[in-house]
Parts: structure tokens; C-alpha cells; sequence
């Protein structure tokens, strides 16, 4: 079989693609090792329309059960994406071809790279906090950044520990003012700025990190877990082989059609570099909306 549509990821932009492909009555198969990408990891969204409040796990779910029935959706990590008459996607499970396609992978965590991180991942180091909160009642955490997502991990992190420490490289964090009134009234929460991480310690389990300045009069913090919230870099790999264009920070070139420099090739989401870096579900899901108008526009004037 050759679908219509091929859509890379499924995240908000993916997901929100394949509703309007569905519409346009294109043959559509999503694909994504993990359903919801990042977004599910959120613990609390507060700005997405006709939801007051929702987990990102919930939203996610809610957009895959639209999704669910309509499309065709496997849960494969793609090996390759190739292209002669029609693309070909490859996975350690099989070969699918389409006419057309959506690379809509997301982003995946940039890390700190620096000693000890790599070796205490799952043993203190973390990079979700909805994830591996509850592990942590009554410890000492910290969390890395000065974002949005680093004050939302924070806040919910002192929902279960009884101390966090928001460690971040600059005079003062960016998350949004909402988030900063509440870091500042909690009391559990000790914003320490202007300083790095540059090791994680410990033995079996992490016990402590170095800071790059001094912190209550030493360069050493005792911490029973590292959550690390410092933004995310492109997932672009499997765009590489094709001569996709990237900007100069390595996300996929495209106009407001959605459209890559590859004919048959369109990219939305967090992966392009498209709304201005403003990063937010809404924006990936109107990406996702354009891209597949896209789409049916390409096909319709191939036939």
C-alpha cells in the first residue's frame, strides 16, 4: 500500500495533522515511538484553549483519541526515510511508502555534558519531572534552567520534596511572570542564580553537585536528584540523508505553506523554524493543521 500521507512524530503537531488529513480524505499513517511526544511530560498546561487546567498527559490523550480510528497509528521507531518514486520510510518492523510527508519529530532534551550526569541517569539525574517526582518525597532536589519548564518542574517538585533548589546560569530566571509570583511564594523553593552545575557526585546514588561559585559558603550542594530543564534541540537525524535545510540552529527551514526545501516534504512543530521559536502546543497544532492543508493542496494538483 502507498499512503497518501506519512506523518513522522506524533506529538501536537503530528496528531493535530492527521485530524485535517483525515478531513481532506487523504490515506494517512502516524508514526512515533512515543504518543504525545514532550507535551504528555507536562505536568500541568494552563494555556491552551478550553482547558482551564489538563495535564499534557491527558490533552495528548484526547488528540490521539480523535485521531484514533481515522488514521492509521504505529508505535515504531523509524530506522530511515528515503525517496524515489514515492518516500519510503523504514523500521526495524517494516518498509511504508506515501506520496507525501510530514516530519513532525519535536525536540529532544539538550543535556548539561558535564561529569557524572551520564552516569547518574535514573540514579538522581532526571529529565522529567512528572515522570520521577513522586520518587523524591522528602528529599533534596534541584533542577537545572531558568525556563518555563524548570519552574514547573520546580513547583511541582515541591509538591513531594521538602527542599528544591533552582540552579540557573543567569542573573534571573525567564520563565513567565505567572510562574516566577509562584516560585517566589513558596516557600519550599531556593532560587540560586547566576551559577552552573559542572558535576554530579555521588556513589551508587547521586548525593551532591559542584557548583561553579560558592552557594552558602561552599561549591558543594547536597541533592538526592538532578532534574535538568535546560531546552531542547531539534530531532533532525532522519531529515539529513535527504538534504532537508536546517537553519543556523539546526531546525528544518520552512515557508508558511509548512513546505521544506523538498518537494513533497513538509515539516511542523517544534522541529521547524517556524512561529517565531514561540514553542507551545497551540502553535505545533496549527503547524500541523497547515501542513496537511498543504499536503492535500500538493497531491490534489499532482492528479
Amino acid at each position: 500500500m502507498v499512503y497518501d500521507l506519512i506523518i513522522i512524530g506524533a506529538g501536537p503537531a503530528g496528531l493535530s495533522a492527521a485530524i485535517y488529513a483525515s478531513r481532506y480524505n487523504l490515506t494517512t499513517l502516524v508514526m512515533g515511538k512515543e504518543i504525545g511526544g514532550m507535551a504528555a511530560d507536562a505536568y500541568k498546561i494552563e494555556n491552551y484553549p478550553g482547558f482551564k487546567s489538563v495535564s499534557g498527559m491527558e490533552l495528548m490523550n484526547r488528540f490521539k483519541e480523535q485521531a484514533n480510528g481515522i488514521v492509521d497509528i504505529k508505535r515504531e521507531n523509524i530506522v530511515e526515510l528515503n525517496k524515489n518514486d514515492n518516500f519510503i520510510i523504514t523500521t526495524k518492523k517494516g518498509v511504508y511508502k506515501s506520496k507525501a510527508v510530514i516530519v513532525a519529530l519535536g525536540t529532544k532534551r539538550r543535556k548539561l555534558n558535564i561529569p557524572g550526569e551520564q552516569e547518574f541517569i535514573g540514579r538522581g539525574v532526571s529529565y522529567c519531572a512528572t515522570c520521577d517526582a513522586a520518587f523524591f518525597k522528602d528529599k533534596v532536589v534541584g533542577v537545572v534552567g531558568g525556563n518555563d519548564a524548570a519552574a514547573m518542574s520546580a513547583l511541582l517538585l515541591a509538591e513531594y520534596a521538602k527542599k528544591v533548589f533552582i540552579i540557573y546560569r543567569k542573573e534571573k530566571i525567564r520563565a513567565e511572570p505567572l510562574r516566577v509570583s509562584q516560585l517566589e511564594k513558596n516557600k519550599k523553593i531556593t532560587v540560586i542564580n547566576s551559577t552552573n552545575v559542572v558535576a554530579v557526585n555521588g556513589s551508587k546514588m547521586m548525593h551532591s553537585i559542584a557548583l561553579d561559585r560558592e552557594f552558602n559558603h561552599s561549591r558543594k550542594l547536597a541533592l538526592d536528584g538532578l532534574f535538568i530543564e535546560i531546552g531542547s534541540v531539534p530531532s533532525t537525524a532522519l531529515t539529513k540523508k535527504l538534504g532537508i535545510k536546517l537553519d543556523e540552529e539546526g531546525y528544518i527551514i520552512v515557508d508558511s505553506s509548512q513546505k521544506t526545501n523538498i518537494n513533497g516534504i513538509y515539516a511542523a512543530g517544534d522541529i521547524t523554524s517556524g512561529s517565531n521559536k514561540f514553542r507551545q502546543i497551540i502553535t505545533a497544532a496549527s503547524e500541523g493543521a497547515i501542513a496537511a492543508h498543504s499536503v492535500y493542496g500538493f497531491l490534489k494538483s499532482k492528479s
